[in-house]
């Protein structure tokens, strides 16, 4: 490459999105590019032409690695959509003018859907406009459901860490051997996906019988079905813990969220902001049965959790963003780097560049031959799937007693 190159980070943190900033890095470096500017704030900062340089941070190695043990965004994030282009063409021209002034030849944006339609957008404007510069699409999101890629960095670390807590969970909660067991529902992320609750399914084995139940919005959630169950449980067993998706809906569409709080808040690009759903199931099994309950909602903890990340994650963060940039010295744009699964036994995963306009704005779900056929678990075939993407611990630097990161000064 000739220029020089920005990187940005949009959407949700994860724990190994910024393996990806550190990706993108090393290999400009290797091909020697100059200046490898970082935005602030995704493309929304960066319209404010708010860049940093990276050679600023990660000058020598120790660096590199503190930064890929480091969670959430380093470069900070954003929620921001880029408008349709007919009639916005000047904040378009924003981007191109800011990348002119910093001699910047490509972009590169780490993020999901939304993110992707970013990138999108910007190469869909540089080819009408007769623009050299080039986007390159990094994938990121726990949520893992990016089309085309085997699945998406992030996701990894995210199971590995709701498997492990879940597994803690049921440990806590068979402590007592009570005569009426406690309902404990866990409420992990996942709008219209299942696969982060899914992965409650990996915490089964010789030493954990795993949860009893796990309820993803791939299915339609029925109430009644749900209760009946809940109560055989309680009959049965010393100890109930049921993983349940945020994003469940009944059959007219609703949220089950939404039965708590009909005014649920949306964000920049619409999509409700869901909480709750663990809380009101706990309190009408609690209602309904005298039953002792507790929800237990991980919220943001899923996505945050370096201490925990998936070592197989975070070396694919860093592959999928040194890819993308070997990808754009190649002449390639308006891509997105997917993971290509070669094999299970033992686990190998390359990468390839794919046009962007058949990942943009779509949604992968859970496979409905993985859901087993009473709805409420997942079989082998997503068991063999996932169990690559959580192995291998990449433990943190700790410094009086805490792990240490790497803050944007």
């Amino acid at each position: 490459m000739k220029g020089n190159i920005v990187v940005g980070q949009s959407g949700g943190p994860t724990a190994a999105i910024n393996s990806s900033v550190a990706g993108v890095f090393a290999a400009a470096k290797e091909l020697g590019v100059e200046k490898v500017y970082g935005m602030v704030h995704g493309i929304e900062g960066f319209l404010e032409d708010k860049v940093i340089e990276l050679e600023d941070y990660l000058s020598d190695p120790t660096e590199i690695e503190l930064l890929k043990r480091t969670p959430s965004a380093f470069l900070g994030s954003c929620r921001f959509k880029m408008p349709k282009i007919e009639g916005n063409e000047e904040m378009y021209e924003k981007v191109f003018e800011i990348m002119e002034k910093h001699d910047i030849e490509c972009l590169f944006y780490a993020g999901g859907n939304d993110s992707m339609d970013t990138v999108k957008m910007l190469s869909d404007y540089a080819a009408a406009h007769g623009k050299p510069q080039r986007f390159m699409g990094v994938p990121k999101t726990i949520d893992n459901d990016l089309p085309v890629t085997d699945h998406c960095p992030g996701y990894g670390s995210a199971a590995k860490y709701i498997a492990t807590s879940i597994k803690e969970i049921i440990r806590d909660n068979e402590s007592f051997g009570a005569k009426k067991p406690t309902i404990c529902i866990v409420e992990i992320m996942g709008r219209n996906a299942g696969w982060l609750t899914a992965s409650a399914a990996l915490v089964k084995g010789d030493d954990c019988s795993g949860v009893d139940a796990i309820y993803l919005p791939e299915k339609v959630f029925d109430m009644d079905a749900f209760m009946k169950k809940v109560k055989y449980l309680a009959e049965t067993k010393s100890s109930v813990v049921i993983a349940v998706s945020e994003g469940i809906h009944l059959a007219d569409g609703r949220y089950v969220c939404e039965l708590a709080n009909e005014n649920v808040a949306v964000d920049a690009f619409g999509h409700k902001q869901m909480s709750g759903t663990a809380a009101f199931l706990a309190q009408k099994v609690a209602d309904e049965t005298g039953l002792k309950t507790r929800a237990i909602e991980f919220s943001t903890l899923q996505r945050a959790a370096t201490h925990l990340a998936s070592l197989t994650d975070i070396n694919e963060a860093f592959q999928v963003g040194h890819a993308a940039v070997m990808a754009a010295e190649a002449g390639k744009t308006g891509m997105m780097i997917t993971l290509d699964r070669n094999g299970n036994d033992p686990y190998q995963c390359g990468t390839s560049a794919y046009d962007i306009h058949a990942i943009a704005n779509v949604e992968r779900t859970v496979p409905e031959e993985w859901i087993t056929e009473d709805g409420c678990g997942l079989n082998e075939g997503y068991i063999k799937y996932a169990r690559p993407l959580i192995m291998g611990e990449q433990f943190p630097v700790f410094v009086n007693g805490v792990p240490r990161h790497l803050v944007r000064k």
